[in-house]
């Protein structure tokens, strides 16, 4: 598998949304139109390295960004080489995972968007589901378990080579003011694979919804399901405490 995810075409697709997406540099500072020339010079170590497991990740830059509740929401920056190789995993395993998920989840997903879970919001309030459950993943992806994460991914992903590379970024480290701190659960927001895991990890919650018969939306960490009345709603909450 991790032949494939390296292979040529694959990479030119992952440089190319890293270069179109531009952003910030990572604790290296080596910002997104230099990528090309240290891909030049350093890619042949790097992918003798990644063959072999030895490639080390560097830690995440910590910044922060306004939310629009009035707090702060914390990203985790990779350096662009790292989030070329990330988005190299990303686009691979997407077409692995991505079929299977549920249609009711909208988030981080391609060919949807957040006007398309808005669209069936209304679909199920125009047959009559007019009562509103919401439910907000406080800090999810800070909070995701590593251990379960991978033992979720082991299921699907056969190759222990990919295994161990996607573990090495979820502790790759958070550097903040000059100081690395180790980073024993989460997956960083602002990196490239960072919504698809968190995708896998909240396929299980949409999958324990249809297997109940409920109509809901998942956008990201937040999930609508809609019922019929006021007892329908109360007796969903009650079923699921």
């Amino acid at each position: 598998m991790l032949e494939h995810i390296l292979h040529r075409n694959n990479l030119n697709a992952a440089y190319y949304k890293v270069t179109k997406n531009k952003g910030s540099h990572g604790v290296d500072g080596v910002p997104t139109s230099e990528l090309k020339a240290q891909i030049s010079e350093e890619w042949d170590t790097i992918h003798d390295q990644l063959l072999k497991g030895t490639y080390q990740p560097s830690p995440v830059r910590r910044i922060e960004i306004p939310k629009t509740n009035g707090g702060k929401r914390k990203l985790g920056i990779p350096t662009v080489m790292d989030r070329t190789i990330q988005q190299a995993l990303n686009l691979y395993l997407q077409s692995m995972y991505d079929p299977k998920f549920s249609p009711q989840s909208y988030g981080f997903r391609p060919g949807k968007r957040a006007h398309d879970a808005v669209r069936q919001a209304k679909a199920y309030i125009n047959e009559g589901y007019t009562w509103v459950i919401d439910i907000d993943l406080e800090k999810f992806f800070d909070q995701v378990n590593h251990d379960r994460l991978m033992r979720t991914l082991s299921f699907r992903i056969k190759d222990p080579r990919v295994l161990r590379l996607i573990r090495k970024y979820l502790q790759a480290g958070i550097m903040e003011g000059g100081l690395t701190t180790p980073n024993r659960k989460g997956t960083p927001q602002g990196s490239p694979l960072s919504p698809l895991l968190s995708n896998i990890v909240l396929d299980e919650l949409d999958k324990e919804l249809e297997s109940r018969g409920l109509r809901f939306v998942r956008f990201a960490d937040d999930c609508q399901i809609y019922a019929g009345s006021k007892r329908a709603a109360e007796r969903i909450l009650r079923n699921m405490t």
